[in-house]
């Protein structure tokens, strides 16, 4: 089932911005501070924190079957497939909505 996992923020500073958005939503900083997770984490998307990457969601599926075959019905409702240096052992896809939005898919049994 595909699910919204993560919003990913780009912001100028991780550590001023993790303060602030930690305190506003009431969540809690993960193992890497870059990532913030809802106090109870089965119960909303996590704020992932960055400097260099644009904003997007990442949307996640368990399995690699369950990514692939998203994947297919997302290009089937319009996405495109996006051109990406992925690296070797890349857990993600990265797809643009009609309008050239980016997203990724990713495979969180990895």
């Amino acid at each position: 089932m595909l699910r919204i996992g993560a919003v990913v923020l780009q912001v100028a500073d991780t550590t001023r911005s993790g303060e602030f958005w930690s305190r506003a939503l009431g969540f809690e900083l993960g193992a890497n501070p870059d990532f913030l997770v809802p106090p109870a984490p089965s119960d909303g998307v996590r704020l992932h924190l960055d400097e260099s990457d644009r904003t997007h969601l990442d949307l996640w599926t368990d399995s690699p079957r369950e990514q692939a075959a998203e994947v297919e019905r997302l290009v089937g409702l319009g996405a495109t497939r996006v051109e990406w240096d992925y690296p070797q052992d890349a857990d993600f896809v990265v797809l643009a909505d009609p309008v050239g939005t980016l997203f990724c898919v990713i495979d969180t049994s990895r």
